[in-house]
């Protein structure tokens, strides 16, 4: 019933819906298809693990010369047990072949959409942030930048991004089964957190926008 509310919220909203759009890449991150998360897993890990170690024309090209020998093989495998059984199953890949692979242009539109609206965001906050509209975010933006640094000298690209992949199909699965305990601890935080950036911006007059002043 929840899923039909959001359906019919993304149908009535003016903007691409995320629900509509992002579902089987959640259907994938929380594992709903253990067999089918695994196989995706698998093969976008041991790809970036090749890339770590290879140039990616060689990852690209060894994968498309796998994947050729072994639809090759197989063809010419079924041809040979078509001809002993005297059947006529027509080509193996057959199913395959009249799948419609066309980009639908309504997704290709909503996914544009979605790009320009989150960049534009990106821009804008960008922009707050390093001319410095509010001092305290303007010190958090930069702490943050400072400790990149740091992982930037202990990790590289590759490893970031392999990281980043291992966490995505483990995290969101991880928070789902133990929601209750991480939002409360989450809770704590950010209220910490809060109370802290109350008390920074209390101690710096800079990051207080002045109140204007009535004429009389």
């Amino acid at each position: 019933m929840d899923k039909d509310k959001k359906d019919d919220a993304c149908k009535r909203s003016a903007n691409p819906c995320f629900w509509n759009i992002l579902n089987p890449l959640a259907a994938l991150i929380y594992w709903r298809d253990p067999k089918k998360s695994g196989i995706v897993f698998g093969v976008i890990l041991g790809v970036l693990l090749s890339l770590a170690y290879f140039s990616l024309i060689s990852v690209l090209a060894y994968l498309s010369l796998i994947s050729l020998i072994g639809t090759v093989a197989f063809r010419i495998y079924k041809t040979v047990l078509q001809a002993i059984q005297k059947t006529s199953d027509g080509h193996p890949f057959k199913e395959f072949l009249e799948v419609d692979l066309t980009l639908p242009a309504e997704k290709v539109h909503q996914f544009a959409d979605i790009a320009v609206a989150h960049t534009n965001a990106a821009i804008s906050e960008f922009r707050r942030l390093f001319l410095v509209e509010d001092i305290v975010d303007s010190l958090k933006f930069g702490v943050l930048l400072w400790c990149l640094t740091y992982v930037g000298s202990w990790f590289n690209g590759m490893t970031l991004v392999i990281i980043g992949v291992v966490a995505l199909f483990t995290l969101p699965k991880v928070y789902e089964t133990n929601k209750e305990q991480i939002d409360q601890n989450l809770a704590l935080v950010q209220a910490r957190v809060n109370e802290i950036t109350a008390k920074v911006k209390a101690a710096i007059p800079l990051g207080k926008k002045a109140e204007p002043t009535k004429e009389e």
